[in-house]
């Protein structure tokens, strides 16, 4: 069982910063790709950012150069450092991720809210 576990959102004006963080434990040996999504009402789910376990990063257009994706391998963690937010990036913003080598699975968390208003 692998279990992850988003904190960090919250309610912010438009142009601020938050950072996300993203902890899996469990019964995992090696994590591979982890990525962030986000699902705003009404909307369907987007991939935000996405990290492999070497380092390489890709991103969605609408928030390439402000948003951030990082990782520490060593504690199983992720980060997404969100800066210059904007209404539009209001949503509940998950995590997740996929063993090393990948068996088709994927692990979810169950997500933090992100509010972006004046």
């Amino acid at each position: 069982q692998v279990q992850l576990v988003e904190s960090g959102g919250g309610l912010v004006q438009p142009g601020g910063s938050l950072r996300l963080s993203c902890v899996a434990s469990g019964s995992i040996s090696s994590i591979g790709t982890m990525g962030w999504y986000r699902q705003a009402p009404g909307k369907q789910r987007e991939l935000v950012a996405a990290i492999t376990q070497d380092g390489r990063t890709n991103y969605r257009d609408s928030v390439k150069g402000r948003f951030t994706i990082s990782r520490d391998n060593a504690k199983n963690t992720a980060w997404l450092q969100m800066n210059t937010l904007k209404p539009e990036d209001t949503a509940v913003y998950s995590c997740n991720a996929q063993p090393f080598p990948y068996d088709g699975t994927t692990y979810w968390g169950l997500g933090t809210q992100v509010s972006v208003s004046s």
